[in-house]
């Protein structure tokens, strides 16, 4: 479904992202993993096209995405789910939700879409009136993944959903993951909650500097505690 080919991304002399590859598969949850400054979410950002990179290539359904508007990535089915949320929070609830599903391919079945993002995140239903600013951080995450929800996406995006949380939070936002990953939504999420993140995926990238290090199935990840220790500086241990 997508595929990352050789991409770098420079920022003036720093090269941030050195010559990444990575590979989607329509229908399962990959995981990018690694520490802070490893380049993971300059990789996000040039898929849902934030960054433009110095060199490679991205295909989505064999097309080409480096020269997309990002209307026209929306229209293809990818919705990014940005770091720091990127809410409007200046307008209600209701309206942050509405806005997702202004794309053409999202319109028609708006109102059946609302319902899915309201049974996810019942707390949204009971607070549609309210600023989103005024918010808490958990409830403004679950805006920004309902938002992005409302566009009717193929692929999702989610760029460190659990930035920043209470850690009750951050069972309630992975909860909401799991049953979105159960509906078949492709996801590819950048994430530093290595064991929660690694307990739903299918697959996990890891990088370290720029670089791709490693790779396999998340089940294989997760019971190599040497693996984690390397590329994450710490284990999946429950108690971490």
């Amino acid at each position: 479904m997508l595929d990352v080919t050789d991409l770098t991304i420079r920022y003036g002399k720093h090269t941030a992202l050195d010559r990444a590859s990575i590979h989607v598969e329509q229908g399962k949850m990959v995981a990018i993993l690694g520490a802070n400054g490893a380049g993971k979410s300059s990789l996000l950002g040039a898929i849902g096209g934030r960054i433009k990179p110095a060199s490679g290539a991205i295909r989505y359904r064999e097309t080409s995405l480096l020269n997309l508007p990002d209307h026209r990535l929306v229209e293809e089915g990818i919705s990014l789910v940005p770091e720091g949320r990127g809410i409007f929070p200046g307008l209600t609830v209701l309206d942050n939700l509405q806005l997702g599903a202004l794309p053409p391919r999202a319109a028609p079945i708006a109102r059946g879409k609302m319902d899915e993002v309201l049974a996810l995140f019942p707390k949204l239903g009971q607070r549609l009136g309210q600023i989103a600013g005024t918010m808490s951080g958990g409830e403004q995450q679950m805006v920004a993944i309902g938002r992005a929800l409302m566009s009717n996406p193929d692929l999702l995006l989610l760029d460190e959903p659990s930035l920043g949380l209470a850690p009750i939070v951050v069972k309630e936002v992975f909860s909401a993951l799991s049953r979105i990953r159960a509906t078949g939504l492709t996801i590819l999420i950048v994430e530093q909650n290595a064991r929660a993140t690694l307990e739903l995926a299918d697959y996990a990238y890891l990088m370290e500097v720029g670089r791709i290090t490693g790779a396999g199935p998340a089940d294989q990840i997760k019971a190599d505690p040497a693996v984690i220790r390397a590329f994450l500086g710490g284990s999946l241990d429950k108690t971490q």
